[in-house]
């Protein structure tokens, strides 16, 4: 059975076609996106504006159409920070319904948490004992640790590497007393979240989700992507300090000339290096591994565990 999954991110809109069967693992079909940066699309009443609203409409009908090229049977459209915390989120999500057919679902931050644990827990299994995952989006950052397929507590947080460069960054490269304020209000943001985690024990494994982590990773040496997703890659935390004094010193351009930075997320990644580091440092974490499957995978599974005809 092919299932299309449309994520309406912070960042990007995303659709994932794959084949799926009861009892197996999801074999990718197809794999689309456009840049979106809905943060960025907010008024003054942090409501997304017309321009906002038209972006998304339009990716929205691309992906739907595309989705039926494909073949799926069905599809799984999500929404999550971005169009989750926005003051009209009933309005954008009528008017998508009514230009595109497609009714987006809005998940909490606690279920995209879990749903991203869910997905990880399935990649490295049971020997893994207790896992603690991280994911930054585009608008927030989603925080779990459990032993078992739902996670212990989930944490979602407004950390998101794209919120944070559009409300606190403004200048090109940022400044470097802008970025310690920013690295100060992280970690006070943190606080309450990492010290219920830590309450609970240390990991048997910690764990990075998302695009984020996977290019941190990849500019402190870990293998490309074009090298596939077996391969094991890693963030550790002196690596990650050492590039966040790097990159925090280039402009967008510049950053987007480094192999693995794309150029749609050039921008953000200083901040989302700045989560990633304080995240880190508060759970008492030296090394995470790079999962590669997250949320998309998280509610695909959650399908096929409904049972597939």
């Amino acid at each position: 059975m092919r299932l299309g999954v449309l994520d309406v991110g912070s960042n990007t809109v995303h659709l994932v076609a794959v084949d799926a069967a009861s009892g197996g693992k999801p074999t990718p079909m197809s794999d689309w996106k456009t840049p979106l940066r809905l943060v960025e699309q907010l008024d003054d009443d942090g409501a997304i504006h017309s321009k906002g609203r038209k972006k998304l409409i339009s990716a929205g009908s691309e992906a739907a159409e595309l989705g039926e090229k494909l073949g799926c049977v069905e599809f799984l459209p999500i929404a999550t920070s971005a169009v989750r915390s926005a003051s009209n989120s009933e309005e954008v999500l009528d008017e998508v319904e009514r230009e595109t057919g497609v009714r987006l679902q809005i998940l909490s931050g606690e279920e995209e948490a879990r749903l991203t644990f869910l997905a990880v827990r399935r990649w490295y299994g049971w020997s893994a004992g207790r896992i603690t995952n991280l994911d930054i989006g585009g608008g927030s950052l989603e925080l779990s640790s459990g032993t078992d397929e739902e996670p212990d507590v989930a944490f979602s947080l407004d950390l998101g590497a794209g919120r944070l460069t559009y409300n606190w960054f403004d200048t090109d490269p940022p400044g470097k007393k802008k970025v310690n304020l920013l690295r100060d209000y992280i970690d006070a943001e943190l606080v309450d979240a990492t010290e219920q985690m830590k309450a609970l024990g240390p990991a048997g494994l910690a764990v990075g989700t998302s695009k984020t982590f996977r290019t941190l990773a990849r500019l402190t040496g870990a293998a490309p992507s074009s090298a596939g997703p077996y391969v094991k890659r890693t963030l550790t935390a002196p690596g990650l300090r050492q590039i966040i004094n790097f990159i925090s010193r280039m402009t967008a351009s510049d950053r987007a000339e480094l192999e693995g930075v794309s150029s749609d997320r050039s921008h953000q990644i200083v901040a989302g290096a700045l989560v990633a580091e304080a995240s880190m440092r508060a759970l008492g974490i030296e090394k995470l591994e790079i999962c590669p499957w997250a949320l998309r995978e998280g509610v695909i599974l959650r399908r096929i565990d409904k049972g597939l005809e």
